[in-house]
């Protein structure tokens, strides 16, 4: 044990306090909140945050609509209804170009 303690650069004691007992119970409290969040989704996937919310309070797990927002997002859960499309300027023209104009630059800030 003290070889590993010297390798990893942690003190003996904080160790073997934290041996006993290796997840706190934020941490554990944390996992049952994303667990609840994740049987939801799981069964509805096309429901937002707000939805799963109901569904984990409504099996006993007490949270703020931002914590479920958050383990969501962590997860990369999205709603089938509520992503927006990303709209961008790129792309092929939409009509001719009748004034033969380039438009590119020789380099960054050059005209």
């Amino acid at each position: 044990m003290a070889v590993t303690c010297r390798v990893l650069k942690i003190a003996r004691q904080p160790y073997y306090r934290w041996l006993p007992r290796p997840v706190g119970d934020a941490e554990l409290v944390a996992a049952y909140r994303a667990n609840a969040l994740t049987d939801t989704h799981r069964n509805d996937p096309d429901f937002g945050y707000r939805f799963l919310v109901d569904e984990a309070r409504a099996a006993g797990q007490a949270l703020a609509d931002r914590t479920a927002w958050k383990i969501r997002s962590d997860n990369g859960w999205w709603s089938a209804f509520g992503k927006r499309k990303k709209r961008g300027r790129g792309g092929q023209p939409f009509h001719d170009d009748l004034v033969k104009r380039d438009f590119t630059a020789d380099g960054p800030n050059r005209l």
